[in-house]
């Protein structure tokens, strides 16, 4: 895809764009940028334009040390200014990860717009009887699943820990799947050089001291729905976002699809053909949605 950067009042962002069509807006997580879409974006239906922004902090896109600028909320409101600038109108809106918890911010603010919604291995920010169960479960195994989030939270630990050993820090997450090459290598070589930039430690950490700001924000979405059509793709081997995350997803959605692959949390990466293909389908009716 081509990468090029736009200059707009809340910033600079590099993005990709891809192809003439029906937009689809894709969001990538943390520690990626929006090369993660490169794979699946291979095997899209071509008649569908992708624009995958980087997000603030991450990626190309400025890092901004101010950690109220990472409140997944306003995270969205940098997506929407990106493609207003665009000049995009409706669109299909696609996020993994901490992108696919701006996906749902930002679906929440424009929801007329975003005609098809699909997320990847995330919670869910309306599910409160899933959020119970996850907790049940992680209480169960001490919340080890989430040191990685605890540690980023603690204040110079991560800029004077992770700088000068980006390729250990940003490679542990890929793990086997990163080693074997079945996540491609020149894709975790790209998320260690844009790690490497000054600053990515402070501006990745920022992703989860912001988190404090968000639960009060997330707390008033209990009882709103995603009024639009959505599909769930779930990478079953994930050791963070668990089963238990998927559960009474009906609460939450007018129109649900869960479709599971055999793959970790990176499924993008892992499965890009498979994700692609559940992608295609689910957009395939969308005449029906312009």
């Amino acid at each position: 895809m081509k990468v090029s950067r736009i200059t707009v009042p809340r910033g600079t962002f590099a993005f990709r764009d891809r192809g003439y069509g029906f937009p689809v807006v894709m969001v990538h997580g943390w520690p990626e940028s929006s090369y993660c879409w490169e794979g699946v974006a291979a095997f899209l239906d071509p008649d569908l334009r992708v624009i995958a922004p980087d997000l603030r902090g991450l990626g190309d896109s400025e890092r901004t040390m101010d950690m109220k600028a990472y409140r997944k909320v306003e995270l969205a409101r940098d997506v929407i200014e990106v493609i207003d600038a665009l000049g995009i109108g409706d669109f299909y809106l696609v996020g993994h990860d901490w992108g696919g918890i701006v996906a749902q911010e930002l679906a929440f603010l424009v929801p007329d717009r975003v005609k098809r919604l699909v997320i990847m291995n995330i919670p869910v920010l309306n599910n409160a009887r899933g959020a119970k169960e996850v907790e049940k479960a992680m209480i169960a195994v001490r919340y080890f699943p989430y040191w990685y989030q605890y540690f980023q939270m603690q204040p110079i630990l991560p800029e004077v820990m992770i700088k000068g050993n980006e390729r250990a820090w940003v490679s542990y997450f890929f793990g086997k799947k990163g080693r074997d090459g079945t996540i491609p290598k020149e894709t975790i070589e790209e998320y260690i050089r844009c790690y490497s930039i000054e600053n990515t430690p402070a501006t990745g950490a920022s992703y989860y001291r912001s988190m404090s700001l968000d639960s009060e924000h997330w707390a008033t979405l209990a009882g709103k729905r995603f009024t639009m059509p959505s599909l769930y793709i779930y990478g079953n081997r994930d050791p963070v976002i668990i089963p238990a995350n998927i559960s009474f997803l009906e609460d939450c959605f007018d129109s649900i699809r869960v479709e599971q692959i055999e793959a970790g949390h990176f499924l993008q990466e892992e499965k890009p053909r498979e994700v692609a293909a559940f992608m295609n389908d689910f957009f395939r009716q969308r005449q029906s949605d312009i």
